[in-house]
């Protein structure tokens, strides 16, 4: 009966740790992806931004053709486009319903080349930079950009919301170890005599530690596993739910990412709390176990 008591309380004590911390595991699990989908989001913001040199009247489509592909091999270009004078024509057409063919009896637009930055080269510096540089080019007669205090705005706004992100991480990875670290406590607590007694007879100190590290490695292995199974079935039953296709944007290989990042932290964070918790009651007196 005695057996049966002691069996039923230690399930009991890891049952209450891989429940605690997989619950904490998915809170971190959820900043997680509330930070990869931002940096996902400003990539796109930055990449939206486009630039376009007009070519002199006098340039043919061949030639901007030309500058199309030689701007396409720069390290700054996302995506090149080259529009024709006649494709120039027909936007104007489209946009302001006034035919300028009909109007001068030739088309008085000439080809443009519009591509779009790299989110790492969308600043001000760089888009001055690249602009001097276009201009440079045979036949290219002017460049349009966005202002560069819009970019400025932008990427301010963007590292604001990056910091913000930052400190919510970085508190909510203190929390964790705070809560997984009183937890795995509470549980090495009840062993205390236990391991009070080894010591007695002569048990070595890492000999105490490894058995007790490992059962807790292990319940952050299934804390991991489960935090992780948990976060993926939401997102794949998302769509279901209406609320869109989070796996689209975030892709499978991010998310393995971080399934594999909460059972690597669930392991490191209930191995590191069981170890400072079993040495901190290796150095106690008998007396001080009743504390």
């Amino acid at each position: 009966m005695e057996n049966k008591e002691v069996k039923i309380s230690f399930l009991a004590s890891h049952l209450t740790t891989i429940v605690s911390v997989t619950l904490v595991l998915i809170l971190v699990g959820i900043i997680s992806l509330v930070w990869v989908g931002a940096e996902n989001e400003t990539r796109r913001l930055r990449e939206q931004v486009e630039l376009s040199a007009v070519m002199a009247d006098s340039v043919s489509d061949a030639r901007a053709k030309e500058i199309g592909h030689q701007l396409a091999r720069e390290p700054y270009s996302r995506k090149v486009r080259v529009i024709s004078k006649a494709k120039a024509l027909e936007y104007w057409n489209r946009q302001t319903g006034e035919d300028l063919k009909a109007l001068y009896g030739v088309n008085p637009l000439s080809p443009e080349v519009t591509f779009a930055l790299k989110a790492d080269w969308n600043t001000s510096t760089r888009l001055d930079s690249i602009r001097k540089v276009l201009l440079t080019i045979d036949g290219v007669e002017s460049v349009d950009a966005p202002d560069s205090d819009v970019v400025e705005a932008m990427n301010s706004n963007i590292a604001g919301l990056t910091l913000i992100l930052a400190v919510i991480a970085v508190v909510m990875l203190v929390i964790s170890f705070v809560l997984i670290n009183n937890t795995v406590q509470l549980t090495i607590y009840s062993r205390r005599f236990t391991i009070h007694t080894m010591q007695l007879v002569g048990a070595t100190n890492a000999f105490i530690a490894r058995p007790v590290v490992m059962s807790n490695a292990l319940c952050g292995l299934v804390a991991g596993i489960l935090s992780a199974l948990i976060i993926s079935g939401c997102l794949a039953g998302a769509p279901h739910a209406g609320v869109g296709n989070p796996i689209a944007s975030l892709g499978w290989q991010m998310l393995l990412v971080i399934a594999g990042g909460l059972i690597l932290l669930g392991i490191l964070l209930c191995s590191l709390s069981a170890w400072i918790a079993t040495a901190r009651y290796l150095r106690k007196d008998y007396s001080e176990l009743f504390r």
